[in-house]
């Protein structure tokens, strides 16, 4: 038999492969769960059980959430990344790191073939068989759900007929969950007109009551939550997640261009995600100055396009990520923000390096760096140039 590896979640898609690869196609199916941040010990233990009854050959748990912090997140904080002002790019970055770690893991069990549950519709498929394809080329990509243009429904019929127990009424949302938040797919999603209801939502409003959150950054990484000390910056956005999730801040529906050039929708929340970007963007706005934060701000635009389109192991990344890092020297200090049901807002920070200093001088009131004459002469000559223009075409007019 064939040895398969195939990217497995335990949900409606990948337990429809797990099946098929065996039964129908004869595969010996390696089933492996590339862990980012979103499942506990209980989850896993479930899924491994699951996945047992299903006849794989083994089941087998990654856990790369450290390494997708530091080869990954690290650089959509540093980057303020949101696609299209919108998006934290929750499930388009994870899969980045679940493609590669898979097609290692097929490499050192010397399989044949690797295969996941993408659809012929979305990013996915392109992000997965892009790295299938440059780190382990000679391997087959098996894609089940693509080539048999299966919808949802063909899914369950073919499992129920299979005596597959699961609870098919919330395999109605497609739910994809992760250290840097979770997306929601469903019916509404695959209109442009609805939105997803609140049940859809894998994390319930249970708070009401507004707080103040107080994250504290060192050189663009955080190291504090409400003056607690984190060592590990993942350990902190999960303690951000806990306290910010329950307000049900972070939800929204992302419209764009998919890879394959069709406009998509999906839903997700992340509150951890926003909250972190919009603080440290904050934090940024008073310690970079002018044309670090232009020049950032275009470089990070590519980055994340770049990343979300599969194209992570292109070298120019690298590039980038050293830019990044290098503007984060001086980003250091304590951000306050506002908590409140659906909602939050920045109250402002607190940095040794806040180049605000009111020693230079406070904006539309004073000034202590420079004379009134000063400014008549600099504004003179800085608009000088538009103003020898204007004057020799209106002569030429005239």
């Amino acid at each position: 038999m064939k040895k398969v590896v195939l990217a497995y979640s335990g949900g409606l898609d990948t337990t429809f492969c797990a099946i098929y690869l065996s039964q129908e196609k004869g595969y010996e199916v390696h089933a492996v769960l590339v862990n980012t941040g979103g499942f506990a010990q209980e989850e896993l233990e479930r899924i491994e059980e699951r996945a047992k009854k299903l006849g794989v050959a083994s089941f087998k748990v990654l856990d790369v959430t450290q390494t997708y912090y530091q080869e990954v997140l690290k650089y959509l904080i540093f980057g303020n990344v949101l696609k299209n002002q919108t998006y934290p790019l929750s499930v388009s970055a994870e899969r980045i790191l679940q493609a590669k770690a898979l097609a290692e893991y097929a490499k050192s069990i010397g399989a044949t073939a690797v295969a996941h549950g993408s659809t012929g519709a979305g990013n996915d498929q392109v992000r997965f068989d892009m790295i299938f394809q440059t780190i382990l080329p000679e391997a087959e990509i098996i894609t089940p759900i693509r080539d048999l243009k299966l919808s949802r429904e063909e899914e369950i019929s073919y499992l129920k007929e299979h005596q597959v127990h699961m609870n098919f009424e919330k395999a109605a949302y497609s739910i994809n969950k992760g250290i840097w938040g979770t997306s929601v797919g469903g019916k509404e999603t695959l209109t442009s007109d609805q939105a997803l209801p609140e049940e859809a939502y894998p994390t319930q409003v249970s708070k009401t009551d507004p707080e103040v959150l107080r994250i504290g950054f060192e050189k663009g990484e955080i190291n504090r939550v409400n003056g607690a000390f984190f060592a590990d910056p993942v350990a902190a956005i999960i303690k951000i997640q806990e306290i910010a999730g329950p307000f049900g801040i972070g939800r929204d529906i992302h419209v764009g261009d998919t890879i394959i050039g069709i406009k998509g929708r999906v839903g997700f929340e992340a509150a951890a995600p926003l909250v972190i970007i919009k603080a440290h963007q904050l934090l940024e706005k008073h310690t970079l100055t002018k044309w670090q934060s232009f020049w950032k701000n275009q470089l990070s635009e590519f980055y994340g396009n770049h990343l979300h389109e599969g194209h992570y192991l292109d070298p120019v990344m690298r590039n980038l990520e050293a830019f990044m890092a290098a503007t984060q020297t001086y980003v250091t200090g304590e951000v306050n923000v506002q908590l409140m049901p659906y909602r939050f807002s920045m109250i402002g920070i607190h940095s040794d390096h806040d180049l605000m200093s009111a020693k230079f001088g406070s904006y539309g009131e004073m000034n202590k760096g420079y004379t009134a004459e000063d400014v008549k002469g600099f504004t003179r000559i800085l608009g000088n140039q538009t103003a020898i223009f204007h004057s020799v075409n209106q002569e030429k007019d005239d």
